[in-house]
């Protein structure tokens, strides 16, 4: 019977001795450590990628000439329509620059846009991030934005060799500066764990007491160029209901998101262009 409870309490025995000898690890050794299992990993979850490829490459094989006619004609009239928001964008742009040379202000940090492939999702109440098929073979940085063209989607928190790790906007860790649509006073937007993955949310902060939001007539939240990782203007999410904070001088409330940030497949990584870009990103959390 000794021998049978022994034997039965060997397993928690090594656990135990697991646990001690890593907490006593230095920490560059278990941050070697860690890179390199996530390393040997990355190619199982690039795989299960390329793997999807094929199959959504085969499924289109499949479709009648009839159907890709029609999806021709679609994408022909969606080119046509982005061209002329592209015309317009750039207007926009030369006319900001404008603005900017006539009121003296400082350039704002230039981007690369890459486009990524999200290999995999991590969601539950701890993790809220993503594995993008990009790193640092793409110049992808520790620090970048990430957006899709529903507005904001997070910011790459780690990356590696062929694939980078993205923290989700609605992840419990994530900070940035925004502002809200149509006023430029800056407010503080935080991420916060949900206990359902439907409805991911945020919470807004240091909100001015002179604003309203009701369900009838919602905030759009947007992001700033103060925190020096996003353009100003991307969409973040509504909020729909402010109160007054601990503090009686500011208002704080909920942020709804975007639903697609929970069923994205491909995402687009703002890379610093120039100097001024990669200073900000170094001085930014």
């Amino acid at each position: 019977m000794f021998r049978l409870r022994s034997q039965a309490g060997k397993p928690f025995l090594i656990l135990a001795l697991l646990l001690v000898a890593w907490l006593i690890l230095p920490p560059t050794i278990k941050r070697l450590g860690k890179n390199a299992l996530y390393e040997f990993q990355a190619p199982s979850a690039i795989l299960a990628s390329g793997v999807e490829d094929i199959g959504s490459y085969w499924s289109v094989r499949t479709r009648s000439k009839r159907d890709l006619i029609e999806t021709g004609k679609e994408l022909s009239r969606l080119n046509a329509l982005y061209r002329v928001q592209a015309g317009e964008t750039t207007a926009l742009r030369e006319y900001n620059l404008r603005l900017r040379d006539l009121l003296d202000m400082p350039p704002s940090p230039g981007f690369r846009y890459e486009v990524a492939q999200v290999v995999r999702r991590d969601l539950s109440n701890w993790w809220q991030r993503l594995i993008i098929r990009k790193g640092r073979d793409s110049g992808i940085v520790p620090g970048a934005g990430v957006i899709f063209d529903g507005g904001v989607v997070g910011r790459v928190r780690e990356v590696y060799a062929y694939t980078s790790t993205v923290e989700l906007l609605s992840s419990r860790t994530f900070r940035m500066a925004a502002h809200f649509e149509g006023d430029t006073r800056p407010v503080r937007y935080e991420g916060i764990p949900v206990p359902s993955l439907r409805n991911p949310k945020g919470s807004v902060r240091d909100v001015p007491s002179d604003l309203f939001a009701s369900p009838e007539d919602p905030l759009s939240l947007v992001s700033s160029y103060l925190g020096g990782v996003f353009p100003d203007g991307l969409h973040i999410g509504e909020v729909r209901f402010l109160e007054t904070d601990s503090s009686g001088l500011f208002q704080q409330g909920s942020v709804i998101l975007n639903e697609r940030l929970l069923d994205l497949h491909e995402v687009t990584v703002l890379i610093p262009a120039d100097a001024v870009a990669e200073e900000i990103f170094n001085q930014s959390p």
